[in-house]
C-alpha cells in the first residue's frame, strides 16, 4: 500500500525515488524534518519514511508555507541537476553517445541491499560519479531477492546468516513496462526447452538509469525462478543461469530501456569483472542476425568493449566445466544460431599452465575486450603476469592490460561535518566540485584550516562513533541472548579521546583479520597502555561457505569478548553501507594488512582518508602506488622467497605492534602547545590536500572517459561491416601465415669495433634480413627492443624503436630492415629484434599473442653492448 501525498507535497515522491538522495545532504536533511523520529525508524530510507507518516503530519506539512519553499528548492536543485551540461558535456565532440556498465553487485545505498562488499562498492561509486559527471552510462545487474545476507552472531562468537526476502514494491524501484502497461521481460532459451523469464526493474541513480533483472516471474519454474534468490548463491548450473542472465538477459534489457524510453544506444560496453562475460555474446549474436559472419562480429564487439578485472588470484574467477557451458549453448540452449565450438574457444583456457577443460569468465571477458584494466597500478602489473599465457612470447609487461586505479564517491562517504568545514573554508560550490569532478592535484585550502578546528572536527567524529559502537554493540549481544541486566558494561565501551584503529572488510584468509591476534599480550599491552592506549573497531562478514573465515572472526570475537579488554576492542556484525558511514570517519587510523600482492585495490582506506583517517597499511594496491610518509605508514612485508606463511605473519605483525607502539601512538598522543598534536594534525592535513584529490572517483571515471570509453567508441566506429569483415580476414590470413615468418640474422654496424663495449650516446646501426613467407611488409613491424640487462640476461626498462624495410626481396625472398640503435644509458645493455602483426586497427602490437624473435644463431655481433 503506498501513501497517498496531498498535492503540494507530490514532489516527495520524485525525490525519494532518485537515489541521488543518498549523497546529496540537503535533500536527506528535508526528508528527516518530515519525521525525525520516523527517519531514524526508517534507517534513512525516504521510501520507508513516506509509507509510515500519519496522514495528519502530511496535511499539515502540506500547509507549512516554510516545507513547502525547501520542497520547491529542492525538487528545482534535482531538475536542475538531471538537466544541466556537467563535466562530459563540455568535452570535445566523439565520445561515446552512452556506455553500458554491467556488474553483479550495486552498492548505492543500504536501502537498496544489492552488494556484498568492494566490487559492489566500486560499481555503486562509479555510476554516482558518472551521473555528476554527466557521463551517459546505463547500469546492468541482477535484482537478488534476498540480496546478499545478513550477519548475526551466536552467543559462542559464530557467524549465522539471515536472509530476509526484499520486496521491490518497497525500494526504489521501478518496472520497466511496454506502451500497454504490461511488464517488459527478456527471456533466455535453456536445454530441454525450458526458458528463463526475468523483469526489468530500474533505479534512478542520479542521471544513471540502473537496470535490474529479476528472475521471480511466474511462469518461470521454481529453479528458474530462484536463478536471482541471492547474491553469489550456490555453484555449478545456478551461477552460470545467473552469469547468463546478467550478461545476455542484460543486452536484452538495455535493448529495451532504449527502445521504450529513446536513451541513445551504448557505443561502449563495459565488462566489470568477469561474470558479466557471456554479454559479447549476445552482441555477436545480434550482428550475426544481420548478416555478419562470426569473425567480423567479433572483430566488431572487441572494439567497443572494456574489461576490468578485479581480482589478484585465480580463486576469485568463476570458472565452468567445460561440457555444462556446451549444454546451455548448443542447439537446444541460447544462441542457437552461433557453433558452440566458436564459443568455448572464448573462454577455455587452452593456453601453456591452464585447464583445458574449464571455461573461465575472465578469459572470456579478455578475450572479447580490446581494451582491459586492472585497477591500481600494482594490480595491473600482477594482472599482466596472472594473464601472460594469453599473449605467448610476450614480456608480462607488454601484455594489453592497462590499470585504472579505483576511486571513491567523495558525497557518499565523507561526514557532513567534514563537508561543512571544506564549505565554510572555500564556499559550498566549489567543495561539490572539488569533491566531484576533481581535476586539481592539490587542496591546497586545507591548509588554511586551523589547527584547533582540524583537532574539534576529529574529536566530534570520533565521540560520533563511540555513539555508534555502543548502540550496534548492544543490539549485537541482545541477538546474542544477552539480557539488559549484563550489558551494563557497553556504556563504557570506547573513550572519545582515545586513539581509535578500524578495520572492516569482507573476510577471505588473505585479508588476515586476525594478523593483530599474532601476540594476544602485545596486542592487550597496546589496548591497555596506561598513558597512550590504542581501541580498535572491527567488523566483516565471511562467505556463508567459508567455515575457515568464519573461525577467523569466531576467533577475533571471543577474543573481544574478554572482559579484561572489551572496552578496547570490539566486533560489530553486519558490516554494510550504512555502519561504514559512521566507521570511516570517526577512526584516528585505518588498518589493512593483506598478503601483498593480493589486494587488487582496496578502497576502504581511500574513503576513510577523505575523513582526515591516516592509513597504516601493506603496500599493497592503492597505497603502493600513494603511499607517503607524510600521510601513514607502511606495514613492511615479509615476502623474502625462504620466509613461509607462518613466518611471513610473525614478521609483520611484529612491526604492525612496533608501528604502533613507536610511531602512531606517540605521535597521536604528542601535544604541545594547546594541548593540541600537532604533528599529527599535519599528517591529517597533508591526506587531505595531497591524497584527497587522487581518491576521488570522479578523477577515475575521467580516466575511464578518457583513456578506455573514447578510444573504445572511436574503434567501434571505424569498424563498419565492411572494415570488420576486412579486419577478421587479415587477421585470418595473417595467423595462417606466420608460421612462414623467421628472423634470419641480425647484424650490429657500429663506427668502431664494439668488442663488447661502446661509448654512451653512440649510434649502432642495426641490419636485420627476414622472412615474411606469405604476408607482405605491411602486415608486420619488425623492431629493435633495447634496455637494461639484469642479472638473469633479461632486458628490462626497454624501449622499441621501428626499423625500415631497405626495397625489395632478394633472390631468396628475404627481406632487409634496418635502423639506428642509440646508446642512451650506461651499465649492462642489450637488444633483441623481433617481428610483430601490425594494423592500423589494433589496439597494441601485442593484440594477436603472435611474435617473431630470432633464434641463437642469427646473431652477429648482438647482443650486450654496455658493461
Amino acid at each position: 500500500m503506498r501513501p497517498v501525498l496531498p498535492e503540494p507535497l507530490r514532489p516527495l515522491s520524485e525525490l525519494a525515488r532518485n537515489l541521488r538522495w543518498s549523497w546529496h545532504p540537503e535533500t536527506r536533511e528535508l526528508f528527516q524534518s518530515v519525521d525525525p523520529d520516523g527517519w531514524r525508524a526508517a534507517a534513512g530510507d525516504p521510501l520507508r519514511l513516506l509509507g509510515t507518516v500519519s496522514a495528519a503530519r502530511l496535511a499539515a506539512l502540506a500547509e507549512d508555507r516554510r516545507f513547502r519553499r525547501r520542497l520547491a528548492a529542492a525538487s528545482d536543485d534535482l531538475h536542475d541537476y538531471l538537466t544541466g551540461r556537467r563535466w562530459y558535456q563540455e568535452q570535445p565532440e566523439g565520445l561515446p553517445a552512452a556506455v553500458a556498465y554491467f556488474s553483479p553487485e550495486f552498492g548505492i545505498t543500504a536501502a537498496l541491499p544489492q552488494y556484498s562488499g568492494g566490487l559492489g562498492i566500486l560499481a555503486g561509486d562509479h555510476l554516482k560519479s558518472a551521473s555528476d559527471l554527466g557521463v551517459p552510462l546505463i547500469g546492468v545487474g541482477l535484482l537478488y531477492r534476498h540480496g546478499y545476507f545478513r550477519q548475526s552472531l551466536s552467543r559462542e562468537g559464530w557467524q549465522q546468516e539471515h536472509y530476509p526476502l526484499l520486496d521491490p514494491n518497497e525500494l526504489p524501484l521501478r518496472m520497466l513496462r511496454e506502451p500497454d502497461g504490461t511488464p517488459s521481460r527478456v527471456s533466455l532459451a535453456l536445454p530441454g526447452g525450458r526458458s528463463l523469464l526475468a523483469y526489468v526493474w530500474q533505479a534512478r541513480v542520479g542521471r544513471v538509469p540502473l537496470l535490474l533483472l529479476d528472475s521471480d516471474v511466474e511462469e518461470n519454474a521454481p529453479r528458474e525462478r530462484d536463478v536471482t534468490d541471492r547474491l553469489y548463491g550456490g555453484g555449478g548450473e545456478h551461477r552460470l543461469l545467473q552469469e547468463m542472465l546478467l550478461g545476455i538477459g542484460g543486452v536484452r534489457a538495455v535493448r529495451a530501456y532504449c527502445r521504450l524510453t529513446g536513451h541513445a544506444e551504448p557505443e561502449v560496453f563495459h565488462t566489470n569483472e568477469g561474470h558479466a562475460g557471456f554479454l559479447g555474446l549476445e552482441r555477436i549474436r545480434e550482428l550475426t542476425e544481420k548478416g555478419a559472419d562470426f569473425d567480423s562480429a567479433l572483430e566488431s564487439v572487441r572494439a567497443g568493449a572494456v574489461f576490468t578485472t578485479h581480482t589478484p588470484v585465480p580463486a576469485g574467477i568463476d570458472r565452468f566445466d567445460r561440457e555444462l557451458v556446451a549444454r546451455h549453448f548448443g542447439p537446444a540452449g541460447e544462441l542457437p544460431g552461433i557453433d558452440v565450438e566458436r564459443v568455448l574457444e572464448l573462454g577455455l583456457e587452452s593456453y601453456p599452465g591452464g585447464e583445458p577443460n574449464l571455461f573461465n569468465m575472465a578469459v572470456m571477458g579478455l578475450r572479447l575486450a580490446q581494451r582491459a584494466n586492472g585497477v591500481s597500478t600494482l594490480h595491473g602489473q600482477v594482472s599482466r603476469q596472472m594473464f601472460a599465457g594469453l599473449w605467448p612470447g610476450f614480456d608480462a609487461e607488454e601484455v594489453p592490460i592497462t590499470s585504472v586505479t579505483n576511486g571513491v564517491h567523495a558525497p557518499t562517504w565523507v561526514a557532513p561535518e567534514v563537508l561543512r568545514l571544506g564549505a565554510r573554508q572555500i564556499g559550498a560550490g566549489r567543495a561539490e566540485d572539488a569533491l566531484t569532478v576533481g581535476g586539481s592535484q592539490r587542496w591546497d585550502a586545507v591548509a588554511d584550516i586551523a589547527d584547533a578546528d582540524i583537532w574539534e572536527l576529529r574529536r566530534t567524529l570520533r565521540e560520533q562513533l563511540v555513539d555508534e559502537v555502543r548502540e550496534r554493540l548492544r543490539a549485537a549481544w541482545r541477538e546474542r541472548g544477552a539480557g539488559t541486566a549484563e550489558l551494563g558494561w557497553i556504556d563504557g565501551v570506547l573513550d572519545p579521546d582515545v586513539l581509535t584503529i578500524g578495520f572492516a572488510r569482507r573476510v577471505p584468509s588473505y585479508k588476515r583479520l586476525t594478523l593483530m591476534l599474532r601476540d594476544r599480550d602485545r596486542l592487550m599491552e597496546l589496548l591497555l597502555h596506561p598513558e597512550r592506549p590504542i581501541q580498535i573497531v572491527v567488523a566483516g562478514k565471511a562467505h556463508p561457505a567459508d567455515d575457515s573465515g568464519k573461525r577467523l572472526v569466531q576467533e577475533l570475537v571471543r577474543f573481544a569478548d574478554d572482559p579484561r579488554v572489551r572496552h578496547r576492542i570490539v566486533f560489530l556484525p553486519d558490516y554494510g553501507m550504512a555502519m561504514a558511514q559512521k566507521l570511516y570517519p570517526g577512526c584516528d587510523v585505518w588498518l589493512n594488512n593483506p598478503l601483498r600482492p593480493l589486494e587488487a585495490c582496496g578502497t576502504s582506506g581511500m574513503k576513510a582518508a577523505l575523513n582526515g583517517c591516516l592509513n597504516l597499511s601493506v603496500l599493497d594496491g592503492w597505497w603502493d602506488e600513494w603511499y607517503e610518509p607524510d600521510f601513514g605508514w607502511a606495514i613492511p612485508t615479509a615476502d623474502g622467497t625462504a620466509t613461509d606463511e607462518d613466518r611471513r605473519d610473525d614478521l609483520e605483525a611484529t612491526a604492525l605492534y612496533r608501528l604502533l607502539e613507536e610511531r602512531v601512538a606517540p605521535r597521536f598522543y604528542d601535544q604541545g602547545a594547546g594541548g593540541l598534536p600537532g604533528r599529527w594534525i599535519e599528517m591529517v592535513r597533508r591526506t587531505l590536500t595531497t591524497l584527497g584529490p587522487k581518491v576521488l572517483a570522479g578523477r577515475m571515471v575521467r580516466e575511464y572517459v578518457e583513456r578506455l570509453y573514447g578510444p573504445a567508441a572511436d574503434a567501434q566506429r571505424a569498424l563498419d561491416p565492411d572494415t570488420a569483415r576486412e579486419l577478421a580476414a587479415w587477421k585470418r590470413r595473417v595467423r595462417d601465415g606466420w608460421p612462414g615468418v623467421a628472423v634470419d640474422h641480425v647484424e650490429a654496424v657500429a663506427d668502431t669495433a664494439l668488442n663488447g663495449t661502446a661509448e654512451l650516446g653512440a649510434t649502432v646501426s642495426l641490419r636485420v634480413s627476414v622472412t615474411l613467407g606469405a604476408l607482405e611488409p605491411a602486415d608486420v613491424e619488425v623492431q629493435a627492443v633495447a634496455g637494461r640487462v639484469d642479472p638473469a640476461d633479461h632486458l628490462s626498462r626497454t624501449s622499441t624503436f621501428t626499423l625500415k624495410p631497405t626495397g625489395a626481396p632478394g633472390l631468396d625472398g628475404r627481406r632487409l630492415y634496418e635502423g639506428p640503435l642509440t646508446l642512451d644509458r650506461t651499465g649492462p645493455f642489450g637488444y633483441t629484434v623481433r617481428i610483430l602483426p601490425a594494423h592500423r586497427l589494433l589496439a597494441s602490437g601485442a593484440e594477436l599473442g603472435l611474435v617473431t624473435l630470432p633464434p641463437e644463431s642469427a646473431g652477429e655481433g648482438a647482443g650486450v653492448l654496455l658493461r
